[in-house]
């Protein structure tokens, strides 16, 4: 699929000086996601105290982590009255009936109707599935009642992906996934990666709307956190061009020394949003990489008690 690489928006305006509350910020945070694993998610004695009800909290399933360990991170969150999202990271289920096996797991253990279904975090797969794709083809999801499952998206491209840097490969798969979502009855968005610039977000946005692709999409943030984490997890993510306002960033030993915030980055894309309410950024997706807390903090200083309240819950 070739993409095109024009903008049909409106600029956004800047907020006016001295305002209080940004309602376009408030909007835009209105029904956020976070995400957790399970050891992250034992550092929390009570989610409720932290998360707005019905928060969607997908649980990053890193190779190794046990089965068991996932499901009963389900189980304790959906309890907590919270959407729960799996990850399913293909190369690391080996076959069809380990599949049907986790999927039983967190239904009968967690009611969960919902997934994010990746390549995941290994070179190699382990057994018969290779990326997103392969497990969507099973037809288990379906067959299970998934009502919501999430596929990635790359506004940076992936060089898991397409090693050359180009995007060849990444526009293929996300053709086969629009294809995909126009027959499963489950509703489906694109989750990305955290990024840092949301300039060439916007464009990339844009771009694939002009291709004709239409999942809307729910982008990464990175939460509140040191410098030095943040430059840490975005080397080892891949994550793209955006690496380069954190090293312009750690240039000035004065932001050193404080912790990097993603005021800049969401509020750009709140205005945007709001000057172009049809923009195919529906939700922000945080990864809380300086601590749940503190992202959790960070969102309610910023826009208030944001509840899983948008239509696209």
């Amino acid at each position: 699929m070739a993409l095109l690489n024009f903008l049909r928006t409106q600029p956004a305006p800047a907020p006016a000086p001295g305002a209080g509350r940004d309602a376009a910020l408030a909007a835009f945070l209105q029904g956020h996601s976070i995400e957790v694993m399970p050891r992250t998610a034992e550092k929390i004695e009570d989610f409720t105290e932290i998360l707005a009800p019905g928060t969607r909290v997908y649980i990053a399933h890193i190779d190794g982590t046990e089965i068991g360990d996932m499901v009963r991170t389900a189980a304790r969150l959906a309890r907590s009255g919270f959407s729960v999202m799996p990850h399913f990271p293909a190369r690391s289920i080996e076959d069809a009936a380990t599949l049907d096996d986790w999927i039983a797991r967190y239904q009968g253990e967690a009611g969960v109707r919902e997934g994010l279904i990746l390549a995941g975090g290994i070179a190699q797969p382990r057994g018969m599935f290779d990326n997103s794709m392969d497990l969507l083809e099973t037809g288990a999801f379906d067959r299970a009642g998934f009502t919501r499952l999430h596929v990635a998206g790359h506004p940076e491209g992936n060089r898991d992906i397409d090693p050359d840097g180009g995007t060849l490969n990444v526009s293929e798969a996300l053709s086969w996934k629009q294809a995909y979502a126009q027959r499963t009855d489950a509703r489906m968005a694109l989750a990305t990666q955290f990024c840092f610039e949301a300039r060439p977000v916007i464009e990339w946005a844009e771009t694939l709307r002009a291709a004709g692709m239409d999942l809307p999409i729910h982008i990464g943030v990175a939460g509140p956190a040191k410098l030095q984490t943040l430059i840490k997890f975005a080397i080892a993510c891949g994550v793209g061009p955006s690496l380069g306002v954190l090293q312009k960033r750690a240039l000035d030993v004065t932001k050193l020394l404080t912790p990097y915030e993603p005021t800049e980055f969401v509020t750009e894309l709140a205005h945007h949003k709001a000057a172009n309410p049809d923009f195919a950024i529906e939700a922000a997706h945080f990864f809380p990489l300086g601590g749940i807390r503190a992202t959790a903090d960070w969102t309610r200083a910023v826009a208030g008690n944001t509840s899983h309240s948008k239509d696209h819950a």
